[in-house]
């Protein structure tokens, strides 16, 4: 085999690519995590949330991608379908805050398509394929199903409100940073030095949905009507 050999210059480039994509991957998703807990505990519409909303956008965007890309090459659909559903997530938490409320445009439609199609190849994966991983896929081939027919409705009315449109925001941002804190600290925790695991671990995994639950409950009180009150007569 000569040093020109496509064949041979594609295998040895292979494990090059992989070895490429895995720390970019790794590094994306450091910045995702980190960035993701300040946007989340920040003050909402401060520079700090903003910067670091944006920071987590971006670096969750290159770590899914990464992800998908690795996961295709080795066929493995649990990792298809976290790297799919934080891409989703990702993108349409960033379009809530980015389009006008009361217009639905194509790429509204797109991101309802998508998210069809990942619940689709979610529930066909889990039917196929017995193991440990088939509830997992079927948890999230469940959860594009319910952001799909949440986009449905968005579709059909032609707006949402500002209230809706914060939660919507919120909720898939914090689902999108669960993905990636229960893919670091629970997923690669074989990889984790023993001195440094610990319940710990459970507590930055779940924090996201915690802080969701929290969020969700301010912005609901907040936007609740305030009750009128009447001057009793002499």
């Amino acid at each position: 085999m000569t040093p020109l050999d496509p064949a041979g210059v594609a295998i040895q480039t292979a494990p090059l690519l992989m070895t490429l994509a895995l720390v970019l991957h790794i590094a994306a998703g450091t910045v995702g995590i980190a960035s993701g807990y300040i946007a989340v505990l920040a003050p909402k519409g401060r520079k700090v949330h903003r910067v670091a909303g944006t920071a987590f956008f971006a670096s969750m965007l290159v770590m899914a991608s990464f992800a998908v890309a690795m996961a295709l090459v080795k066929d493995q659909p649990v990792n298809i379908m976290a790297g799919s559903i934080a891409l989703y997530m990702v993108f349409t938490a960033w379009l809530a805050v980015r389009r006008p409320g009361a217009v639905v445009r194509g790429l509204e439609i797109a991101a309802f398509v998508a998210a069809l199609l990942i619940a689709a190849y979610g529930f066909s994966v889990g039917m196929q394929r017995a193991g440990s991983f088939a509830g997992v896929v079927a948890t999230f081939a469940a959860l594009a199903a319910l952001a799909a027919i949440f986009d449905g409705k968005v579709i059909l009315q032609g707006r949402i409100s500002r209230v809706g449109r914060i939660s919507r925001h919120l909720w898939r941002m914090c689902i999108a940073l669960f993905v990636a804190t229960a893919s670091f600290f629970l997923g690669q925790m074989d990889e984790i030095p023993q001195m440094w695991r610990g319940p710990h671990l459970y507590v930055l995994a779940f924090a996201p949905l915690v802080l969701l639950l929290i969020w969700i409950i301010r912005v609901r009180i907040k936007s609740a009507p305030k009750p009128v009150m009447f001057a009793s007569g002499a």
